[in-house]
């Protein structure tokens, strides 16, 4: 096995309670159970020695040989790693059925299907859990050739194959070899439980071939509902599963990413653990779910920020925190894992996260957005909620925060903040008003209206014809591409327009963008990071609603480039164009998503209406247009 398969050569699988990662080796090198922020059982991606890992792959005496191709199964959460040699040809699917229930579940079942296409191959398989992110010892039992018990403390991991794959220990782990021609199939099960439970009825081939068809109509049959049918279908299937993928059943309540400690940088400290839920990334999820056809969704994770806001609890006594566990619960204390070398090195190893008790404004501008999308705000329960943040946020709206990047080196008034603290009046504003409820209308108008005084008096910085990053700088952050989405601004205005090109000049390279310049605003952080995909959907929506469609579908085609075999994109892109940070990220998929849809609906629009001349940008693919910035960045 490689020491570290990079970020990017992985496909996820789940059943909407917990996730694994499955290398495009045939590696499970990432794994928690029973939940998504739960202890690791696998997580060689953090640790190639101590994490863990189950490998299931085709032999082959010369490496050269072999050829390896992972894929999807069209719109559906079967990930299939097919081998090719010489000899023959193989497959693996690994699938878990979808637990689409709102009660958790303690029993989590991961399939590996083997099957023989062509010729014959020789497969090796070997399972080496190691519980609680490597700390936990185990045991094994082994009952037969095809079944074996590990325990550790607390949780069992049964492993089960069907006929045609022996079991042999190796101390604590199994191995197996076997070999398959062409139209034959075996397969091993993976099922994690709590300790001394039942021991799970053996599997048949007969009964996961059945289970193989169910996952693949559940998932065909939930992308019914999607309504979207545009240019770029493909990839918004598969953002969109991804996204259902990353959301705990049975609170409706997304995750940021399925792993942690993923670098920003290698070698840096930039490892974050993202496997909660975060209220500013969920919220804006809600109308991009509902755009897509997806309202249950939608209306689940609203639920479940209604009752965020009802029980209180917060570790800093505000009405909402930042982020919570999947179930709601607000301590996330973090804890660094130094047996754990990180990966490639990448120390330190951090699970949970300090930043929950952080004071970030911005979350009760994208809560408020998120409540008023659909008519059940008018409830009583619903206003009740969302009422009483806004009279909180009246008294103290205007402080200085650590703003959405979460950086760790001091408080600032964020521009970011208080135009999502605009957001959170002019939204609950329009609802009092379309909905008849009781509210102090004249005082969140009054709060409403001098913070939209305060940006345009003190985020725009003269000089640099731009809105900024905080009152005190020149430092331009690409959170702001979201004005115009919010409402705040029209995306033609000029001071729009100036700031967008200003971005351009600063923050872009070759389409993708960086989120600020660490160097010219220190966070407390040492090292640097990579582009951040989420900022360049951001930046591709920007362009198409201010009118550059030839520079927004161009920068919106090369960022598809850096999707991973399967579609998929982590947090970053670094300086070779690898893919860095935790795994998929949940908010980049969501802004690939909304990035379609606008440039879908602007590319339609432009082709409705006479060919007129629009000022839109030429997209000069990397050549300079002298005296004139009309081409694109890089």
């Amino acid at each position: 096995m490689n020491r570290y398969t990079p970020i990017a050569e992985h496909g996820m699988v789940g059943d909407l309670q917990t996730a694994a990662l499955v290398s495009s080796g045939g590696i499970i090198d990432w794994w928690c159970t029973p939940r998504f922020d739960s202890p690791s059982v696998f997580a060689s991606l953090l640790d190639s020695e101590r994490g863990g890992y189950c490998r299931l792959a085709a032999d082959s005496p010369d490496e050269n040989d072999m050829t390896v191709r992972q894929l999807y199964l069209s719109d559906t959460a079967i990930l299939v790693t097919r081998f090719m040699a010489p000899g023959g040809v193989g497959e693996v699917a690994d699938f878990m059925a979808p637990v689409d229930s709102s009660t958790p579940q303690d029993r989590h079942r991961l399939v590996r299907l083997v099957r023989g296409v062509r010729g014959g191959l020789t497969f090796t398989f070997t399972c080496r859990p190691r519980f609680d992110y490597g700390r936990a010892a185990h045991t094994l039992t082994q009952a037969d050739d095809h079944s074996a018990l590990f325990r550790s403390t607390g949780m069992d991991l049964h492993l089960q194959s069907t006929a045609g794959i022996p079991l042999r220990a190796d101390g604590n782990d199994i191995t197996a070899r076997f070999t398959l021609s062409a139209g034959q199939a075996v397969a091993v099960v993976l099922t994690s439980a709590p300790s001394d439970g039942p021991v799970p009825q053996h599997p048949s081939l007969e009964g996961i071939a059945d289970d193989f068809e169910a996952c693949r109509a559940f998932w065909l049959t939930w992308l019914r509902s999607c309504t979207y049918h545009g240019r770029w279908q493909d990839i918004v299937n598969r953002s969109a599963i991804t996204l259902k993928l990353l959301t705990y059943a049975p609170t409706g309540a997304p995750i940021a990413a399925a792993t942690m400690g993923l670098p920003e940088q290698l070698g840096g400290e930039r490892n974050w653990d993202y496997r909660y839920t975060w209220i500013r990334d969920a919220a804006l999820s809600v109308r991009t779910m509902i755009d897509l056809g997806f309202d249950e969704e939608a209306q689940a994770f609203r639920r479940w920020l209604r009752d965020r806001i009802e029980a209180g609890g917060t570790v800093s006594g505000d009405p909402l925190q930042i982020m919570y566990r999947v179930d709601g619960d607000p301590h996330l204390t973090e804890e660094i894992l130094d047996h754990l070398e990180g990966y490639h090195g990448s120390r330190p190893v951090r699970a949970g996260n300090a930043a929950a008790d952080q004071l970030q404004l911005d979350i009760y501008g994208e809560a408020s957005d998120a409540l008023i999308v659909g008519d059940d705000v008018g409830a009583i329960r619903g206003w009740k909620a969302l009422s009483d943040v806004l009279d909180w946020l009246a008294d103290h709206w205007d402080q200085p925060d650590e703003g959405i990047w979460e950086t760790r080196g001091g408080r600032q008034n964020f521009t970011y903040s208080r135009l999502m603290t605009w957001v959170a009046f002019d939204r609950g504003i329009h609802a009092a008003r379309k909905f008849s409820r009781p509210a102090d209308i004249a005082r969140w108008t009054g709060v409403r209206d001098t913070v939209f005084r305060q940006i345009v008096e003190r985020g725009w910085h003269q000089k640099r014809q731009a809105f900024v990053q905080h009152y005190d700088t020149d430092v331009l952050d690409a959170s702001l591409l979201l004005m115009p989405e919010f409402g705040f601004i029209s995306p033609r205005d000029p001071d729009w327009l100036s700031t967008l090109d200003a971005m351009d000049e600063e923050l872009v390279s070759d389409s993708l963008v960086y989120r600020y310049d660490p160097a010219a605003s220190p966070d407390g952080l040492r090292g640097a990071e990579g582009t951040f995909n989420l900022c360049s959907f951001f930046y591709v929506e920007a362009l198409a609603r201010s009118g550059r469609l030839n520079q927004a579908r161009y920068a919106f085609d090369k960022m598809l480039t850096y999707a991973n075999h399967v579609g998929l994109f982590a947090e970053e892109i670094g300086s070779s164009g690898e893919q860095l940070g935790n795994f998929p990220q949940a908010f980049t998929h969501l802004a690939l998503v909304n990035a379609a849809m606008a440039l879908d609906e602007e590319l339609s629009k432009a082709q409705a209406r006479p060919r007129t001349d629009d000022h839109r940008r030429p997209a000069t693919y990397g050549l300079t247009v002298p005296a004139d910035r009309s081409g694109l960045s890089g």
